[in-house]
């Protein structure tokens, strides 16, 4: 398991809040991405990752009914003065996937609607969505961090400017449970 290699933690995944409230959550164990719109493509630069919540770009109209309203509109380059940090995530799965109907399949089990999922698609379309799986472990307790001016612009990985220590960390589902959907998402691609 990667998350005992590591006593302290300064990699951070830069996701919608949104995202990482159902990660944290254990409603999703998929993040869609293709990078950030400075980013020659999206690959993963690291097993383990804290992930850090953004609010700029969320759109409600993008996500399925039961988050959309959950979603804060914020003007552009706005972010908070502080960050809270709850959970982490181990990238168990890189799937590169360009084929709309095995998208379409995995529509139960990620937070986007199909308009985010034919967005993503289209927006450079030579390049697969990658489908993160990820295995999410929350803090016992959320850290507090300020936000830092290296932390903004559209990029999908930052380094935070103190590691946070990982101890204490509890799974946001059962291994077996993740296992389970693991293997759901797989047949579903490979059919």
């Amino acid at each position: 398991m990667v998350l005992a290699k590591f006593a302290q933690l300064q990699h951070a995944l830069k996701e919608w809040a949104i995202a990482v409230e159902a990660l944290s959550k254990g409603k999703t164990i998929i993040l869609l991405r293709k990078g950030g719109i400075r980013e020659a493509g999206f690959g993963v630069k690291y097993p383990l990752v804290w992930l850090y919540p953004t609010y700029e770009h969320q759109k409600p109209h993008l996500l399925k009914p039961e988050y959309a309203d959950s979603v804060m509109p914020v003007e552009s380059g706005w972010h908070p003065s502080t960050v809270e940090i709850n959970s982490c995530a181990e990238v168990r799965e890189v799937l590169p996937i360009s084929d709309r109907q095995q998208l379409e399949a995995l529509q139960p089990y990620h937070i986007w609607n199909e308009q985010m999922v034919s967005d993503r698609l289209k927006w450079k379309p030579r390049q697969p969505i990658m489908v993160l799986l990820l295995r999410v472990y929350r803090l016992s307790q959320s850290q507090i961090i300020p936000y830092h001016d290296a932390y903004g612009g559209c990029k999908s990985w930052i380094e935070l400017t103190e590691p946070i220590a990982t101890q204490e960390l509890v799974p946001a589902i059962d291994s077996h449970d993740f296992e389970r959907q693991v293997r759901e998402i797989k047949a579903l691609i490979e059919s």
